[in-house]
């Protein structure tokens, strides 16, 4: 029975009737929504201080980079982005100081992600003289110059080559040898946010590989085979090329965190009486984490 609208909750309310943009059997599950929204930053925090990886470190990884001259516009562009990172950490620094984190974290999450996209914008201008001008370019372009290359640290570092089920599953098993925790529990070690991390790649993966559907569904290749799914084997390639095409980096990763935060699961962040105390700590472990992306993007572009 439909929830009575003068008395429900919001989101009592979502689940029976949905949004505009989604039905209510889309409307996120408020038990998964948010535990993994929070789960995975933590996981990353944990590993970020694990790894002791700040900018001496990156300096060690990258130790055999050679330095070379640059162009002034080149040089410029490296040394705006690595500015915007500074930006964001400073923001991220002064929203650990807010008392209600549930206020802040929509906001604290869209730092983290400008100061992440920034620092990899750094990194592809300071090795080609490259500037995307979207964000899945500069997603592609980081996967393909710096993790598919040995070129990114942890826990930065696991990647994709497709979204290829069989090959996901083939290199998620490398991911996944660290440790195996889901990321509806709270990670308290270094092995169990190894398993965090995985789980969030391989739904990573999932998703995006629902996004290559809906997009193939619209090729006119597809509309022409006359069919509405894939059950066909010529519907099947065409979705396969796609998906072979589709890599998964922690670039793509970010940008679906911003993504649900900012759209799908944005109302678990700051609806409900559980959500601060659930958020205690969140924007201090996003500062970690950014702090970490931005050493290891200011050690590579220093050298």
């Amino acid at each position: 029975m439909a929830a009575d609208p003068k008395t429900a909750s919001l989101y009592s309310r979502m689940q029976s009737y949905g949004t505009l943009t989604e039905a209510p059997r889309d409307v996120p599950d408020a038990r998964f929504a948010l535990p993994a929204t929070v789960h995975w930053m933590r996981a990353l925090a944990i590993l970020t201080v694990d790894q002791k990886l700040d900018f001496a470190a990156g300096r060690r990884f990258y130790a055999n980079v050679h330095a070379r001259g640059m162009p002034d516009r080149q040089l410029n562009t490296v040394r705006e982005q690595l500015l915007f990172v500074l930006n964001q950490i400073a923001a991220l620094q002064a929203l650990t100081a807010t008392t209600s984190k549930a206020d802040v974290a929509r906001t604290a999450i869209v730092a983290w992600y400008y100061g992440v996209y920034s620092a990899a914008s750094a990194m592809t201008a300071a090795m080609d003289a490259s500037f995307q001008d979207n964000h899945a370019e500069t997603a592609r372009k980081w996967q393909e110059r710096f993790p598919a290359n040995n070129l990114a640290m942890h826990p930065f570092a696991d990647c994709l080559s497709s979204v290829i089920p069989a090959t996901v599953e083939t290199e998620l098993a490398t991911v996944k040898v660290r440790g195996q925790h889901s990321l509806v529990n709270k990670p308290t070690t270094a092995q169990e946010a190894w398993g965090c991390c995985a789980e969030y790649l391989s739904g990573t993966a999932g998703w995006e590989r629902s996004n290559v559907e809906e997009r193939v569904r619209e090729m006119a290749q597809f509309k022409a085979l006359g069919v509405s799914d894939f059950r066909t084997k010529a519907a099947r390639e065409l979705r396969d090329i796609s998906y072979a095409r589709r890599g998964i980096s922690f670039l793509h990763q970010a940008s679906r965190y911003r993504g649900k935060a900012n759209y799908r699961d944005a109302i678990y962040l700051a609806y409900g009486t559980s959500v601060p105390n659930q958020l205690s700590g969140f924007v201090d472990d996003m500062l970690i984490v950014l702090k970490g992306f931005a050493a290891m993007a200011g050690a590579y572009c220093s050298l």
